[in-house]
C-alpha cells in the first residue's frame, strides 16, 4: 500500500502483555501472576479516576474499597450524572438463563465476528468471561433488573446476535447500573477514602520522567487551574462522538482529556472506527445541539419499513401491507431487524438516498409496532417499552401506539481510542484507559448492550487488579508541586485558556463547531471516500487557522464561562478530526462503521482487506499539523476465524 496522506510509520507494536496459552485461561494465569500490594501499603497510594461513568464509578468505588486513596474528578455537577445515565436497552452477558445456546464462547465469537474482525482476541475472551460476575455483583447492589414471572432475571435479544442475552431494567438500564456504583462510590466517599471533585475539568496530564503522575484540572464554577498528583492516572471520559457536533452524546461529552494524554504520548488507535446507531429521532432542523438515541432493544418488536414507491408521501396507515417494504427482513432474512448496528445504518441511508425515505426531506424509515401490539396487546408493548415511547411522544408529538416511529441513523459510540495493552495501560507509563476512553474489545463495531458490559468490566475487575501490578512494581518518589514538569503543564493549560480569551474574534464555539460536524458528517461520517476525505483533509488545517483567528470567548477565566469551556473542547477536537480522516484515508478497506465506498460489492456490502489491514492503527503525536507516526499493532486470530461477515 502506498502511502496516501502525510505520516510515517514507525515500529510495530510486538508486546501487547497478553499472557500466551489457550485464550479461556489467560486472565486467569494474568490475575495470578499479577503483583499485588499489601492491604496496609495501598492507604500510602493516591490514584486519580477522571470520570464517573459505569468504568469510571465501578473503578472509583473498587480501587476505594481495596484501600487506596481516590481523588476522582468529574465535570458534571454530580456523578450520577455522567453520560452512561443515557444507556437505554441493557448489558450483555452469558449467563444463559434462556437455555438458548448461549455460552462465553458463543458471546467471544459474536463480539470478535460483530467487531469485523479487528480486536484482539484476549481482551473480547476476557470480557465474555467477567460478563457473568458483572450481573452478579450489580444484583448484589440492587440494580432493578427485569424479571420473569418466575422470579429469574429477564433478557431479550439484540443486534447480531441469535441469542437472548441482554439483561435490562426497562429502558433505563444505565441509568440503574449507573446508580449502583454510584451508591458503592457515595459509601466510598462518605468513608473518606475518596476525594470527589465535581465540577472540575482535566485540561492536561502531567508526566514527570517519563511516568503519568498527575494532571492539570480547571474547576468550573470558580475557574481555577490546579496541578493535582498521585502514583497512578485513570481516565475513564469517554468517547468523542462530539467531534461530530450532532450526536447522541451529551452536550458536554468531549475528548479533551484522552487527546491531551495523546499530545504526552499516549498513542489514539483507530480514530476513524466510529459507530453510527440506526435507531435514533432524526434531526428536524439547523437549530438542534444534539440528537436522540432510541434504544436498540426497540427493534426486538418493531418493524423497520419504508414505501415501495420512491417519493410516497402517504400517511403510513394509507400504506396497505403490500407496498411496504421491509427491507432488513427482506436482505438479512436469517437476523432480520436485529442485524448489527453498522449493517443496518447504511441499510438505512441506502433506502432513504434511492428516494424511499419517510417524513421531511426523506430522511427517515419506519419503526412500527402494529404487530407487536396486536400480537401481544398493547399492555406487553408498554410494559416493555412505556418510558420510551412517551420519550418519543414528547420530542415528536407524535404517539408511537397509533403512528410508527420514525429513525435515522446518527453519530454515536466510538470504537476508537486510546491504545491500550492487555492491563488497560496506555503507552505512558502510569496512564490507564477504561470504558469507551480507550480502543479495546469492539474492534470497528460495537454490537448493543456491550458498552455497559465492558465499562463494568473494566471498572469493576480487570483495572483493580493490573493497577494493583503496576504500582506493586514500580517503586515511586512524592512529586513536588514546583517540580518543572508540573510547572510546565500549568503553564501551557493557563497560556492556551489566555489564548482563547484573547483573540475577541467575531465567531462563536458553536458555529466552529457546526461547520467541522457537518464535514465530518458528509467526508468521514456513514461513507468515506477517497475524494471526500482529501477534502476534509485539506479543509480541516484552514478551520483551525481560522478557528484560532477569529474565535470570539466573551468574559475572563476566573469564573464561570461555558464559551470558554467549549472554545477550548473544539481546540482539540479541531486535531482529533484530522487524525481520524487521515485514518480513514489510509484503511482502504470496508470494516464494521468504517465504510469506504470504493470497497463494496456490486451490491454494496462491505469488503475488508484481511492481508492488508488486520491491525489496530496506533498514532504517535508529533505535533499539530506535523506527520504523526502510525504504528500497527497486527491482530492474530486463533479461535475466531476470519470470515465474510454474513448475516443473511
Amino acid at each position: 500500500m502506498t502511502s496516501c496522506a502525510p505520516y510515517t510509520t514507525g515500529d510495530p507494536i510486538a508486546d501487547t502483555k497478553a499472557p500466551s496459552g489457550p485464550v479461556e485461561q489467560r486472565w486467569e494465569r494474568r490475575r495470578f501472576e499479577a503483583e499485588l500490594v499489601n492491604p496496609a501499603n495501598r492507604r500510602k497510594h493516591t490514584v486519580i479516576v477522571v470520570g464517573t461513568g459505569l468504568a469510571g464509578g465501578a473503578a472509583g468505588a473498587t480501587l476505594a474499597e481495596q484501600g487506596y486513596h481516590v481523588v476522582q474528578f468529574c465535570h458534571q455537577d454530580s456523578p450520577r450524572r455522567a453520560h452512561s445515565i443515557a444507556a437505554q436497552g441493557g448489558i450483555n452477558a452469558a449467563k444463559n438463563y434462556r437455555n438458548d445456546g448461549d455460552s462465553v464462547r458463543r458471546l467471544f465469537h459474536d463480539t470478535v465476528k460483530g467487531g469485523d474482525f479487528r480486536s484482539r482476541e484476549s481482551n473480547v475472551h476476557r470480557l465474555a468471561e467477567v460478563s457473568v460476575e458483572i450481573i452478579d455483583q450489580c444484583v448484589a447492589q440492587g440494580v432493578p433488573f427485569a424479571r420473569e414471572y418466575g422470579g429469574l432475571l429477564d433478557t431479550r435479544s439484540f443486534g447480531g446476535v441469535q441469542v437472548s442475552r441482554t439483561f435490562y431494567a426497562r429502558g433505563q438500564t444505565g441509568q440503574q447500573l449507573l446508580l449502583g456504583a454510584y451508591q458503592a462510590l457515595s459509601r466510598q466517599i462518605a468513608a473518606g477514602r475518596v476525594e470527589m471533585r465535581p465540577r472540575t475539568e482535566m485540561l492536561d496530564l502531567i508526566v514527570v520522567d517519563g511516568r503519568a503522575r498527575g494532571i492539570v484540572a480547571r474547576d468550573l464554577v470558580t475557574g481555577r487551574v490546579q496541578a493535582h498528583l498521585a502514583d497512578a492516572v485513570v481516565l475513564a471520559t469517554g468517547g468523542y462522538g462530539n467531534v461530530f457536533h450532532l450526536s447522541t452524546n451529551a452536550k458536554n461529552s468531549n475528548a479533551t482529556a484522552i487527546w491531551r494524554a495523546h499530545r504526552r504520548g499516549a498513542y489514539f488507535a483507530n480514530p476513524c472506527f466510529t459507530q453510527i446507531h440506526p435507531t435514533c429521532i432524526p434531526r428536524s432542523g439547523d437549530h438542534q445541539s444534539k440528537l436522540t438515541l432510541m434504544s436498540e432493544s426497540l427493534r426486538n418488536d418493531g418493524r423497520i419499513w419504508v414505501p415501495w414507491a420512491k417519493g410516497d408521501t402517504r400517511l403510513p396507515a394509507a400504506i396497505p401491507e403490500h407496498e411496504r417494504d421491509y427491507y432488513l427482513e427482506r436482505s438479512y432474512p436469517a437476523f432480520g431487524n436485529l442485524v448489527p448496528r453498522d449493517i443496518a445504518s447504511r441499510a438505512a441511508k441506502k433506502v432513504c438516498d434511492a428516494g424511499h425515505g419517510a417524513g421531511p426531506g426523506g430522511q427517515g424509515v419506519y419503526l412500527d409496532f402494529a404487530d407487536a401490539i396486536r400480537r401481544t396487546g398493547r399492555a406487553a408493548v408498554e410494559e416493555k417499552y412505556g418510558n420510551l415511547f412517551e420519550m418519543y411522544e414528547r420530542i415528536t408529538a407524535e404517539d408511537p401506539y397509533e403512528v410508527p416511529m420514525r429513525i435515522y441513523p446518527a453519530i454515536h459510540y466510538t470504537m476508537g481510542g486510546l491504545w491500550v495493552d492487555y492491563d488497560l495501560s496506555t503507552t505512558v507509563p502510569g496512564l490507564f484507559a477504561i470504558g469507551e476512553a480507550n480502543f479495546s474489545d469492539h474492534g470497528a463495531n460495537r454490537l448493543g448492550a456491550s458498552a455497559l458490559m465492558q465499562g463494568l468490566a473494566d471498572g469493576y475487575f480487570i483495572l483493580p487488579a493490573t493497577l494493583n501490578d503496576h504500582l506493586a512494581r514500580t517503586p515511586q518518589e512524592p512529586v513536588p508541586a514546583d517540580h518543572p514538569a508540573v510547572v510546565e503543564a500549568l503553564a501551557e493549560t493557563e497560556d492556551r485558556l489566555n489564548l482563547l480569551l484573547a483573540v475577541d474574534g467575531d465567531r462563536t464555539p458553536d458555529s466552529f463547531h457546526r461547520e467541522l460536524g457537518e464535514l465530518l458528517w458528509e467526508e468521514c461520517g456513514m461513507a468515506r471516500t477517497d475524494t471526500g476525505l482529501r477534502k476534509a483533509l485539506g479543509r480541516i488545517p484552514e478551520l483551525r487557522e481560522e478557528f484560532w483567528r477569529r474565535i470570539k470567548v466573551p468574559g475572563t477565566g476566573e469564573q464561570f464561562n461555558q464559551s470558554l469551556e467549549k472554545a477550548n473542547r473544539l481546540s482539540d477536537h479541531l486535531e482529533l478530526a484530522e487524525l481520524m480522516c487521515l485514518d480513514a484515508l489510509h484503511r482502504t478497506e470496508s470494516c464494521g462503521g468504517h465504510f469506504r465506498e470504493e470497497s463494496r460489492t456490486p451490491d454494496g456490502e462491505a469488503v475488508r482487506d484481511d492481508d492488508a489491514f488486520a491491525y489496530a492503527a496506533a498514532w504517535e503525536f508529533t505535533g499539530t499539523g506535523r506527520a504523526p507516526v502510525l504504528h500497527k499493532e497486527h491482530l492474530s486470530f486463533e479461535e475466531v476465524h476470519p470470515t465474510r461477515r454474513s448475516y443473511a
